[in-house]
């Protein structure tokens, strides 16, 4: 089993609930090859960088799921079929990038110190 991410791009026109409702049916489509989704997070509506056909801006969800080679790949071909999804894009996550990934959501980000008067020789 390996770790993915999927982002894909779903029709401007759709309403909020019918986002949800893609996304739901999506994350199905995992399951039933035997994969596990662990996030989904829908990024809301967002201009194109070009025009796909009539579209200029598009609803934009980011999904990670573990799965089968073979699953990704009839995910991959599913989406390419639905006539609701603009693009997709599918990454295979290495597990050195999860290990840092992990650890950055660990660790929190130091502040960066400003000089302070008494240590900049000003009177």
């Amino acid at each position: 089993m390996n770790e993915y991410e999927m982002t894909y791009i779903l029709r401007p026109n759709l309403e909020d609930a019918e986002v949800e409702q893609r996304s739901n049916a999506i994350a199905e489509i995992v399951h039933g090859q035997g994969g596990t989704v662990t996030a989904v997070e829908r990024l809301g509506k967002k201009r194109l960088a070009y025009e796909i056909g009539d579209a200029r801006e598009g609803s934009y969800v980011a999904m990670q799921f573990t799965a089968s080679p073979a699953a990704s790949k009839e995910l991959e071909r599913q989406l390419h079929l639905h006539e609701d999804v603009i693009r997709q894009l599918l990454v295979r996550l290495d597990r050195r990038a999860l290990a840092q990934m992990a650890l950055a959501k660990v660790t929190p980000a130091r502040p960066v110190e400003e000089p302070s008067e008494e240590s900049s020789g000003t009177p």
